[in-house]
């Protein structure tokens, strides 16, 4: 396991968002979602590419609350741009848990 120092991890920007449309996307390489993410007034809209498909349907996406690095550069995958990373547990079994918050908050939370 690589060390990484506070102020790298500080530099990291991780924010809390709603999930507001999810359509599959079928020219990427794995079974995958581009969901539409609202992270609030400050960063507005964005969308992201979660090869989440096996482990969710799209119904089970709406609305929900995730949590994703919003200071990447934005990743091209297949045709589309991927403009944040959400992120998820994977388990032993290869398996896909989104990580979301333990109750309500506000689109454009700060994750710490």
């Amino acid at each position: 396991m690589t060390t990484v120092s506070w102020e790298d991890f500080d530099r990291i920007e991780m924010h809390i968002g709603r999930v507001t449309a999810v359509e599959e996307f079928v020219e990427a390489r794995r079974p995958s979602y581009i969901m539409t993410i609202d992270f609030g007034p400050r960063l507005g809209i964005r969308r992201s590419s979660a090869a989440i498909k096996p482990d969710y349907a799209a119904g089970e996406l709406q609305g929900r609350l995730v949590v994703a690095v919003t200071n990447f550069p934005p990743k091209q995958i297949a045709n589309r741009m991927s403009e944040v990373l959400v992120l998820a547990a994977v388990d032993a079994d290869g398996s896909m848990r989104l990580l979301q918050p333990d109750g309500e908050l506000a689109p454009g939370a700060r994750v710490r």
